[in-house]
């Protein structure tokens, strides 16, 4: 008797009664059983918003990417138990990775990107602040802040752990709890992984829940705080948007659905060309990576008529390699389709197309699959297919078979191959392979309006290229029209889209206080002690050094250029230089930021422990021989990355404003140094 698949509600596991037996895609064996009592959804929400949400919002941005670090490491120690669970689901060890170790590689990346680009606390100000007034005493920014809501997150049956964690990294980091719903077919893999999860006891209470079967009155449920993501067929996502009370509470809603993703041969390439085989290896990839289930997947091959044949011959070939069966044995390169429901669906597909297109590969009664027990299986053979006239013909544009089936299209001209890309209707994905660089700025503008990522692929990109398919944490993951309209994925622009974006308006103090964060204009501190000589602790945003002032000479620019070897014309040579738009001599710009540095550092050691970096940095005016200059240092951030040095000193991030004016008090230089600054102990 297989086992009966809990859900994860309220804290607590729930489910004894089998239901919906679920079968191995290897041979057909049971392998679990969905739950049959009702999930009582009131309690998931009012967990989520009692216990969730406030466990959440006690960790700041900092503390909860070193969460989904720990995490990650801790998953990756055991994935080996997923791998072993996820060979039900179709996939070889390969197809595995992507998913098990792809979802902790996401977590690791947003671990990342929270730890360096978000800052202490639970409120990220989105500025600059600027003046909304002439005397400087009203000013705007705009501020993030955690929506106080919970995030539903419903996923496709193709990705049961990588899709719940790439939704997962970024709704934890902004700070809501989640409530994940995986396809029913495949829930046995995720159930798996939160179970890990939760034996972790790395995460807060209440930040992830799972649902094993259907949504029952959960959307009913939410309100405008929360946010619902989607991953499946544009249908399905159709109907959810527009749910009564998602449409009533105007709910956030993020819908990542499949879609006809097309990669274009460019007439430039030859079959002889070292291309021309990188284009035949993407599509056949593209075909048998996951049996074809990925909704970036390629579905549409689009190529030069005069080069038709010769893609054809050289896909027949690569196919015709490819091992399918048990992936357990080895030799095998491609797995069962995820169940028995999703290759019937393809069959259907894969039917209607063959009514507009003649079929190339596969199809074929002879067919195979290696290992005992597959005929119980849900395997499905590559399948190719040609549409000879593909701008008359609809269905190759309409209807996706979900599987290891592609449709290769001629087209004559460069117009054509776009007009055959855009009646995708919107993609989340499309490849042009070139080599030639103005094809690619000719063609990439046009497709890039129907299309959330474009990938252009040619030898240079291909030692180092991730492919067609692969969504990559630091870029968006969506597309317009038909797949969806959403973005996902992008870096910390994921984390944004979770949250409430406010525009604040007041006092350049007032802002300073609510942000956390120092703008000129603000209300200054200026104390006996040099501000460099305060532990992280100690100091205070605002916390202010008006330095003493140094006249810049003839001496300091020679001086300066003989060091740098910097000897352009402006600042040695006279009558040049008086021709210029400033009239005269002046001093290098990097001379201004070093003499700044000397007026304001503090050079005996101290809790400042090194200068990493530099932004903003404007040179605004020039300054002359005999103009003296004096900087403003002020504490604008700090952010708390609690981590220690080798020596276990704990250190923090400063970032500083400085202002370097003239004898006019005109500002000649304005940047922000960033410095390690260590803590008391």
């Amino acid at each position: 008797m297989s086992a009966v698949l809990q859900s994860f509600i309220a804290g607590r596991w729930v489910g004894q009664q089998a239901a919906q037996p679920l079968r191995s895609a290897i041979d057909g064996a049971p392998v679990a059983q969905t739950h049959g009592e009702a999930i009582d959804f009131g309690d998931a929400v009012h967990y989520a918003r009692t216990v969730g949400l406030p466990n959440l919002l006690k960790l700041d941005f900092q503390e909860r990417a070193q969460r989904l670090k720990a995490l990650a490491k801790y998953l990756g120690e055991h994935k080996e138990t997923l791998y072993a669970i996820s060979a039900h689901t179709g996939a070889t060890r390969a197809d595995s990775w992507v998913d098990i170790e792809g979802g902790a590689g996401t977590l690791f990346a947003y671990s990342s990107m929270g730890s360096n680009e978000l800052p202490s606390g639970n409120l990220i100000h989105e500025g600059p602040a600027f003046p909304l007034g002439k005397k400087g005493g009203f000013a705007g920014t705009h501020i993030l802040v955690p929506r106080g809501g919970i995030a539903v997150h419903i996923n496709a049956f193709n990705f049961p752990i990588w899709g719940l964690l790439e939704k997962f990294a970024p709704s934890f980091l902004a700070g809501m709890p989640c409530i994940g719903k995986p396809a029913t077919a495949t829930s046995y893999l995720t159930e798996a992984m939160v179970r890990l999860v939760e034996q972790s006891g790395i995460l807060p209470a209440g930040s992830l829940q799972l649902v094993i079967g259907a949504t029952g009155d959960l959307l009913d449920r939410l309100n405008g705080q929360d946010v619902v993501t989607f991953t499946g067929s544009a249908d399905t996502a159709a109907r959810l948007r527009v749910h009564p009370n998602v449409v009533r509470h105007s709910i956030p809603f993020n819908a990542e659905a499949d879609s006809l993703n097309c990669a274009i041969l460019a007439p430039d390439v030859t079959p002889d060309d070292e291309e021309f085989d990188l284009f035949v290896k993407e599509v056949a990839r593209e075909m048998t990576v996951k049996a074809g289930q990925k909704c970036t997947a390629i579905r549409r091959a689009i190529v030069p008529r005069q080069h038709l044949d010769a893609v054809a011959e050289r896909l027949k070939a690569r196919l015709a390699k490819v091992v399918v069966g048990d992936p357990s044995i080895e030799g095998v390169k491609m797995g069962a389709l995820a169940s028995h429901a999703q290759q019937a669906d393809v069959a259907e597909c894969v039917a209607l197309l063959r009514q507009s297109t003649e079929l190339v590969f596969g199809g074929g009664t002879d067919f195979q699959p290696v290992g005992q027990g597959v005929e119980g299986g849900a395997f499905f053979q590559p399948t190719l297919l040609l549409c000879d006239k593909p701008l008359q013909t609809d269905s190759v544009h309409d209807v996706e078979a979900f599987g290891p089936v592609s449709t290769l299209m001629p087209y004559d001209g460069i117009e054509e191959a776009l007009q055959l890309a855009a009646r995708g209707q919107g993609s989340l994905v499309g490849t042009l392979v070139t080599q030639d660089p103005q094809t690619a700025a000719r063609m990439i503008p046009v497709a890039a309006a129907l299309h959330g990522r474009l990938h252009i692929h040619e030898r240079e990109a291909a030692v180092e290229s991730t492919g067609h398919g692969s969504p990559l944490p630091p870029l968006k993951h969506g597309g317009p029209g038909r797949a969806g309209g959403g973005e996902e994925l992008g870096g910390i622009r994921a984390v944004k889209h979770l949250m409430q974006r406010t525009a604040l308006q007041g006092s350049p103090t007032m802002i300073a206080a609510v942000t956390g964060e120092y703008m000129r204009g603000a209300k200054l501190i200026e104390t006996e002690v040099h501000p460099f000589r305060r532990h992280f602790e100690d100091l205070q945003i605002g916390e202010s050094l008006l330095t003493h002032r140094r006249t810049v000479s003839e001496a300091d620019i020679v001086a300066f250029g003989g060091l740098s070897g910097d000897y352009f014309y402006m600042h040695f040579d006279e009558i040049a230089a008086k021709d210029s738009p400033f009239g005269k001599r002046i001093a290098h710009g990097y001379f201004v930021l070093s003499a700044a540095a000397g007026l304001f550092v503090s050079p005996a050691p101290g809790p400042v422990l090194a200068n990493y970096g530099l932004d903003t940095l404007r040179f605004v005016k020039p300054v002359g021989i005999g103009d003296t200059i004096q900087a403003r240092l002020t504490a604008k951030r700090k952010i708390d990355r609690h981590k220690k040095d080798a020596n276990g000193v704990g250190q923090g991030v400063v970032a500083w404003d400085v202002e370097v004016t003239n004898q006019l008090g005109e500002v000649v230089a304005s940047y922000d140094i960033l410095t390690l600054v260590a803590k008391r102990g």
